[in-house]
């Protein structure tokens, strides 16, 4: 079963704090602000964003829909391909990119940050 980008975005919009606004030509989800997952045009793909770790358990768990995602010649996230993917595995892979950016945030600053 496939997932629909309706779905990602109901369950996206579930977590809190999270809202939908823009990012250049995409759609973006965000917590307080920071983006965790995005929506190229088409909407066939949506962009995750998960901290290294868990990135590779991702492409390891799920080839038949995931890949790298590069961003200047750096991995990023992940990016996953709606019609193959099945749809609890990318609720668990949102949720995932939800806590990375919620904890991140809330961590420890780092000396030299304001």
């Amino acid at each position: 079963m496939a997932m629909k980008l309706q779905a990602v975005r109901t369950h996206a919009l579930s977590l809190e704090a999270v809202t939908e606004a823009p990012h250049h030509h995409f759609s973006s989800f965000r917590v307080r602000g920071k983006i965790f997952v995005t929506v190229p045009p088409g909407e066939q793909f949506i962009h995750v964003f998960l901290d290294d770790d868990d990135r590779e358990q991702a492409l390891a768990m799920y080839p038949s829909f995931t890949q790298k995602l590069l961003w200047g010649g750096k991995v990023v996230g992940l990016r996953v391909q709606l019609d193959l993917a099945a749809p609890a595995a990318v609720k668990a892979l949102l949720g995932q990119a939800y806590r990375t950016r919620v904890n991140k945030e809330a961590g420890p600053r780092r000396a030299g940050q304001a």
